[in-house]
């Protein structure tokens, strides 16, 4: 994206993961472009605040580990292989360029991490190397154990955010039930970040689920 683009190619992983983030995007979009050119010039303003939200300068390790966090035993001799990316070239609605081209609504992507976001991004560049090795790893050891967790025997609460983006319902569902004595709370009260935006609500309902007081 540059300025005097007259169309900005969107080619973004939105990272805010917060309930406002949509909000965020709207008020970022208001002054995009500077009043008056007919050129569709952008703002400083607004290339000053992309880079800021999409860069990872302040926390390369999460771009990299990513998708790694998720790589484990039971998925060899797979790589996780920028699962992203595979799994977005799947479905053409995504495509950026095509949604340009045809004057389509440019759908957006939130916490994930692709190839040419390391290639682009100034701060992860020189990562390169590293990010493509664990992209291609495959020897990873197991995350958790299945058959220890069906024998819990530690008291354990779980939130789950009903209309969380990130995290399909019915599969956190599955998993709760696959955990001994897990106590489950669905809410649509809160989204992704509820635990950091609830104040001390959601904590202390887990912790009061944990002690049989709910």
């Amino acid at each position: 994206m540059t300025a005097g683009s007259a169309r900005p190619c969107w080619k973004w992983s939105w990272p805010r993961r917060a309930g406002d983030g949509s909000h965020a995007l709207h008020y970022l979009l208001e002054d995009a472009f500077l009043p008056g050119m007919p050129d569709q010039q952008l703002s400083d303003t607004f290339l000053a605040e992309v880079q800021r939200q999409l860069s990872y300068a302040g926390r390369p390790l999460y771009a990299l580990l990513q998708e790694a966090t998720y790589g484990q035993r039971a998925v060899t001799p797979h790589a996780t292989g920028w699962a992203a990316q595979r799994v977005r070239a799947e479905f053409p609605r995504f495509d950026v360029d095509r949604a340009l081209a045809g004057d389509r609504p440019v759908l957006l992507t939130g916490e994930m991490i692709y190839p040419w976001m390391v290639d682009t991004d100034p701060a992860l560049a020189p990562l390169g190397a590293v990010a493509e090795l664990l992209a291609q790893r495959t020897d990873w050891p197991d995350l958790y154990d299945p058959e220890q967790l069906a024998r819990n025997e530690v008291p354990v609460a779980a939130a789950i955010y009903h209309d969380d983006m990130y995290v399909d319902t019915d599969d956190s569902l599955v998993t709760a039930r696959a955990v001994r004595g897990l106590r489950p709370w669905v809410t649509n009260e809160y989204e992704h970040d509820g635990l950091r935006v609830s104040g001390r609500h959601v904590l202390d309902r887990l912790l009061r689920l944990v002690r049989g007081e709910i």
